[in-house]
Parts: C-alpha cells; sequence; structure tokens
C-alpha cells in the first residue's frame, strides 16, 4: 500500500476531445493539466484506460520530474447483456460477447505492458471499473475478473485493485480475495442526499466497507460532487452546484486528510464529451475546474 497523499481522477478530454473516437489530449495540454494537478496539491491519479493518453502522461511525469504516481485501469468493456441497464438496449450475439472478452484481454495485456514500462510512474492497476452492478453497462462475470486479478499480480509488481461502488462491495467477498487494495466509489448526491448529509454518508460506507475487509487496505477511488444537473431523477434538486461542491469537499477533506484515506476525487477538470446533447447534464459537470481549465468556486483563492 502507498503512503498517503491527495488524489484524483484525471481524464482530461477537451472539446472536441473523446476516448470513443480516439482523439486524445496532447503532449503539451497533458503538461498542463498536470502542473494545475500538481500546484494544488495532489500526489496521485487516477486513469481508466491503458492506451496511448496514459502512456503520454507517464511520459510528461516523467520528463517534468513531477511528484506524481498514477492507478491505472484497463477500462472493460461487457462481455455479458445485461437488461437492468437502462441506457444500453443492444443485445448481443455470443460471437458477439466472445469478440469483447477478447478485447478485454487485448486491455488487460496493455495494462501490464503499461504498468511495466512505467514502474517509475504507476503505483497501482485495476482489473475494472464498475463492472458487476445490477444496472451495469459494462458488467463482466466475477470469474473473468479474478482470472484478470491473477494476471496483473503475476506479471506486474504494484497493488492490484478492483474500482468498484460502495453497494456493489457488500458482496464482492469472493473477488476480493485476490485484490490487495479496496477501492470504494460512494456518491451520496446520487443516493439523493443532501449535502449536509454526504460527509456522514461517506463514513458510514467506509466503516462498513472496512469492517467487510479488515484485512484489505480500503481507499475511496471515487468521490465527488457534481455541479449541474439536467435532471433530479435520483439527484435532489437544487443540490448540484458550486456552493454545495466546495461545501462537500472542504468538509471531505477536513476528514480524509485527518483520517489519512486516500481519496481519488472525481474529478479534476469537466468531460464535455460524456452523455448526451445538454450541457448542464450531471456526467459533464464533476470537474473542479471547468473544461477550459478555470478553477470552480472550491478551488478560487
Amino acid at each position: 500500500m502507498f503512503e498517503w497523499g491527495r488524489a484524483i481522477c484525471y481524464s482530461g478530454y477537451r472539446e472536441n476531445q473523446s476516448p470513443l473516437n480516439e482523439t486524445y489530449p496532447t503532449y503539451d495540454e497533458i503538461k498542463e493539466d498536470l502542473r494545475i494537478i500538481e500546484s494544488e496539491g495532489f500526489k496521485y491519479i487516477r486513469m481508466y484506460s491503458p492506451v496511448i493518453y496514459a502512456e503520454m502522461t507517464c511520459q510528461v511525469i516523467r520528463d517534468c520530474g513531477m511528484n506524481i504516481k498514477v492507478m491505472l485501469g484497463p477500462e472493460l468493456i461487457s462481455e455479458v447483456n445485461n437488461p437492468g441497464c437502462s441506457w444500453v438496449h443492444e443485445v448481443y450475439t455470443e460471437e458477439e460477447l466472445a469478440k469483447r472478452a477478447e478485447f478485454n484481454d487485448k486491455r488487460i495485456e496493455n495494462l501490464v505492458r503499461i504498468a511495466n514500462e512505467n514502474s517509475d510512474i504507476i503505483n497501482a492497476v485495476s482489473i475494472g471499473n464498475e463492472n458487476t452492478p445490477e444496472w451495469g453497462a459494462n458488467n463482466v462475470p466475477i470469474e473473468r475478473l479474478i482470472s484478470f486479478a491473477k494476471i496483473l499480480k503475476s506479471e506486474t509488481n504494484v497493488p492490484v485493485t478492483f474500482n468498484e461502488g460502495a453497494f456493489e462491495w457488500v458482496k464482492l467477498q469472493e473477488l476480493a480475495k485476490y485484490l490487495d487494495i479496496i477501492s470504494v466509489h460512494s456518491y451520496p448526491l446520487w443516493y439523493g442526499n443532501t449535502v449536509e448529509e454526504a460527509l456522514d454518508v461517506n463514513k458510514e460506507w467506509y466503516k462498513k466497507i472496512c469492517e467487510l475487509y479488515p484485512d484489505k487496505p480500503v481507499i475511496f477511488s471515487e468521490v465527488g460532487w457534481a455541479t449541474n444537473c439536467a435532471d433530479f431523477s435520483q439527484m435532489k434538486e437544487g443540490e448540484a452546484n458550486e456552493e454545495n461542491q466546495k461545501k462537500y469537499y472542504q468538509e471531505f477533506w477536513n476528514w480524509s486528510d485527518k483520517e489519512k484515506i486516500i481519496s481519488y476525487m472525481f474529478e479534476a477538470f469537466d468531460e464535455p464529451w460524456k452523455g448526451g446533447n445538454r450541457p448542464n447534464e450531471a456526467e459533464k459537470n464533476w470537474g473542479i475546474f471547468r473544461v477550459d481549465r478555470t478553477p470552480k468556486l472550491v478551488m478560487q483563492k
């Protein structure tokens, strides 16, 4: 387990950039982002995909002598049809699912290669991200996730984790046996809580997960508060704004810093590529910086 430090999720896609069509930030754009992140005291970043963008990020860190370490994941795609996912209606054939599994195998291979080629920068690898929820769009069988954990443990020299929501961790005991770190996502805003309730919700989940896995280090790999929301089917109306984001982070940091809990903020920058065409969708507005890299209220001096 690595030592405590402030942490943040980094997915720096700008206007007209997207992982969907592999238009990635440039070297200079990554350098600008990482200088912002480092200047704000973040020691750890989390990235999601074993692609050239992650490799270039490692190169920037190395070239500039930055004190930043990277947790990297494989960004798996679904290997099963999940009728419980409300926004993915496509039903894949067995042949298509087999090809999707081959894609994931390749992603794990790339993750191993990048982790080993950048062992001075990458301090943890993940077998996946939110691949087990009942509502999930990218679900992967537990047996496959265990096989990925075995590969990463045998072929890399860094801790292996899995990034998953707090609700799911209560039923992942078998998978946890193969992990070095339990990485939890906790989102009181998505749960329908107010900002006044949020810290207690995070504390309760942290306590519960630690009790479930007393022999494993537990970290938060995503915690955040959106600053806009197009609809309120899950979030309470009026909760997603910059004032509440500031309150949320200030209270969370006061607690997590004191307790030395590694907690990756979600996230560094707004991501306009996500979701649909409405600019006020929550998925586009989790950053503590806007897409033009100007600071939101929580980061204003």
